[in-house]
């Protein structure tokens, strides 16, 4: 995990001392002299590679820098004032649609090739192939605009939260579905389910009862990226909804050539994945115990073959 960080904050500080612009405002209108003043100041007159020793040096320190486009504001500062409305989303959205994915993938794989499955299965394909900032723009104008059911944009109420979430929360669903789905109807399929229904078990307490805790395994797998996608904002529905988020702030700061802050969110992106994946590999255990015993029996049956295995 660690060398995979140090892997990602060398790359994309490298990519971004490449990028065309300057990160200061209003550089046609600066002198050559008050431009060299400016470079000195933030380092940029240096080698790149002392650049990124010196970068790396405070990094370890804890200091992330200061932004290019807001004067004297630590990019820590900025950003923890930022993260809160992004969690909040990520959460939301992860929450409604793993629960409603999980609900549309359990009735069309209990009530396969019926009504009620092609109609999961249409609704699924459509979140999937929908992106979130038309459906974005869509909820805001019908929901919003039209009806007045709720607030447009700004970040003030919980009310204010429910239609970014709900754009969100379908790529969540839509995967949700499609993946328990298919392995519902692979464990409902399966001799341990067979034998459940012969004991009297209905289909929906088999699939409840044996199938659902067999289908996380894949769903964790998915679920972990698409969680610090959604944790650390989406850029363009912030946008759309004016949430003061990191998604919002990120492409802000793309487009003023911001490095210290787009390095600061890309490291909080990046570790958050990490430690996603990790606890990931965790919960495999916790779902399935095979996961965690399947190698400590390869190691006994090692051990009785002599260290030898085919």
């Amino acid at each position: 995990m660690v060398f995979t960080l140090w892997i990602i904050i060398t790359v994309t500080f490298i990519l971004l001392r490449l990028l065309p612009g300057s990160p200061w405002a209003n550089p046609l209108e600066l002198t050559p002299a008050q431009l060299a003043i400016l470079n000195e100041q933030a380092g940029f007159d240096r080698p790149i590679w002392v650049q990124y020793l010196l970068y790396f040096r405070n990094l370890l320190s804890g200091n992330l820098g200061v932004s290019f486009q807001f004067r004297n504001q630590p990019v820590t500062a900025l950003l923890a004032g930022r993260i809160g409305p992004s969690i909040q989303l990520g959460l939301q959205a992860l929450i409604f649609g793993t629960v409603v994915g999980t609900i549309l993938g359990l009735t069309g794989a209990v009530k396969r090739a019926s009504w009620l499955d092609s109609s999961s299965t249409i609704t699924a394909v459509i979140g999937r192939s929908v992106p979130a900032f038309v459906a974005a723009a869509l909820l805001q104008y019908v929901v919003a605009v039209q009806l007045g059911w709720l607030p447009i944009a700004g970040w003030a109420s919980f009310a204010h939260t429910i239609l970014p979430s709900l754009a969100l929360s379908l790529a969540p669903m839509a995967d949700a579905a499609r993946f328990v789905r298919t392995e519902m109807v692979e464990q409902l399929s399966s001799d341990q389910s067979e034998f459940a229904r012969a004991k009297g078990l209905s289909r929906w307490q088999v699939a409840g009862r044996h199938g659902l805790r067999n289908s996380m395994i894949p769903m964790l797998t998915l679920l972990g990226p698409m969680a610090v996608a959604l944790l650390t904002g989406s850029l363009v529905v912030e946008n759309i909804f004016a949430v003061p988020g990191i998604g919002e702030q990120f492409v802000r700061s793309i487009l003023a050539n911001d490095y210290p802050t787009i390095m600061a969110v890309t490291i909080l992106y990046s570790a958050m994945l990490l430690f996603v994946i990790f606890v990931v590999d965790i919960l495999y255990t916790v779902v399935d115990p095979r996961v965690r015993l399947g190698g400590r029996s390869t190691g006994r049956s090692t051990a009785r073959s002599g260290g030898t295995r085919k």
